[in-house]
């Protein structure tokens, strides 16, 4: 197995419910933490999204693998940031049979 070049700082996030001051609640993203990563981008590909079209840019982040159950292990309900860009998390697999980096397929989302 080729070790992944791991050269990309990014943080992982995940959602967090917080009180919005009227009796509800607010979605915001909170970093848990750095990770290395390995990106590649593919190709854009048109998406059907309720009468129009977009335009989704696929990326392949690798990552050292955390154990399953811990709060650094990538998941579809997390996602990477790096500055201004945000990657959210479709789905992860283990990239090599010893379990040792995860291959996280993701979607560039508005960085908000």
């Amino acid at each position: 197995m080729i070790r992944p070049h791991l050269n990309r700082r990014l943080t992982l996030e995940a959602q967090a419910r917080t009180a919005d001051g009227a009796g509800g609640f607010v979605s915001v993203w909170q970093a848990l933490g750095t990770v290395w990563a390995s990106l590649e981008v593919g190709a854009p590909r048109p998406v059907a999204e309720a009468e129009r079209m977009e335009t989704v840019q696929p990326v392949k982040v690798t990552v050292r693998a955390a154990p399953e159950g811990d709060p650094a292990r990538p998941d579809r309900t997390k996602r990477f940031r790096e500055g201004g860009r945000a990657y959210a998390i479709q789905s992860v697999q283990l990239r090599d049979p010893r379990g040792l980096y995860l291959t996280c397929h993701c979607i560039e989302e508005d960085g908000q």
